[in-house]
């Protein structure tokens, strides 16, 4: 989650379907007309609707609020979602007003971007969140751990310490008492086989599978590398796990509108059955619907 990721954005529209087609003989006109006819009730259907703006990760943030638009619609919300390809500019559209909303972050990133930015945005509502795991690299299993292996992880603040805790419930090391979801890898007191760490930006970690003995992924990019958490990784973050529960992803806005109607709305269609099923349908474990 560094400052200098590219910052390119992406508009997506999923849901629109484009027919083409040879219309032959008398009835093409008469089609041509009943498709202008349905675009033109189609437009002012949405016209009616009050748009709800969010900025997101494509993946699985875009997905699941994809999935939640004929949900919002059918309340009289046209939700529109916005892709953005680092983690900085949600943020920063969020804060100027430009987005009523983001969805790609969990609250120990936005506590850290509020205190270094000066921003005010709050959690309006707890989503989902998604398993780090060990993933193979040039091994498969940690049984085969051999003195002086290289393993990549995450280098900012909050992931890193994320994937040293994973390591260490795996017995690969030994953090300092305490240190908690702050640890670096200077806190780490014992390191018996002598492991290396690449500390990598969050989305090049997946790009180093075939340099490293084992990768350390977010769920977000373990799903964008086409892991699955279930089938692919050595080991993953128990659901009851502090860090879980810590790392929930949430729907962020500037502070004051956690209560707006369409907020709350968004919150609740996001937090509802229909999603969860989606979630648990779609991710095979990569992504977990928060349940409190």
């Amino acid at each position: 989650m560094k400052n200098n990721l590219l910052k390119k954005i992406t508009s997506v529209s999923l849901a629109g379907v484009v027919l083409a087609g040879a219309l032959v003989g008398c009835g093409s006109s008469d089609a041509a007309d009943t498709s202008s006819e349905e675009t033109t009730e189609s437009t002012e259907a949405t016209e009616d609707l009050e748009p709800i703006t969010v900025a997101a990760s494509a993946t699985p943030h875009a997905e699941i609020l994809e999935a939640a638009k004929p949900l919002l619609a059918e309340q009289g919300y046209d939700l529109q979602v916005t892709v953005f390809d680092d983690y900085v500019q949600p943020n920063e559209v969020v804060e100027s007003g430009d987005f009523d909303a983001n969805y790609f972050q969990h609250v120990p990133y936005l506590d850290s971007f509020n205190e270094e930015h000066g921003t005010h945005l709050v959690d309006a509502g707890d989503i989902h969140y998604e398993p780090f795991g060990i993933y193979p690299g040039t091994k498969s299993s940690l049984d085969d751990v051999e003195d002086g292996d290289v393993v990549a992880i995450p280098n900012d603040t909050t992931n890193e310490a994320r994937a040293l805790l994973l390591l260490q419930d795996n017995g690969l090391l030994t953090l300092k008492d305490g240190v908690g979801l702050e640890a670096t890898v200077n806190d780490i007191t014992e390191n018996p086989y002598n492991l290396e760490f690449q500390e990598l930006e969050a989305a090049q970690v997946a790009r180093v599978v075939g340099e490293v003995a084992y990768v350390v992924l977010n769920g977000n990019y373990a799903l964008e590398a086409g892991y699955s958490v279930a089938k692919d990784s050595i080991a993953y973050e128990a659901s009851d796990s502090v860090a879980a529960e810590t790392y929930v992803n949430i729907i962020a806005v500037y502070e004051g509108h956690e209560n707006d109607e369409k907020i709350q709305a968004l919150v609740s269609v996001l937090k509802s059955d229909e999603i969860k099923k989606f979630i648990e349908d779609t991710y095979d474990g990569a992504v977990v619907f928060y349940e409190k």
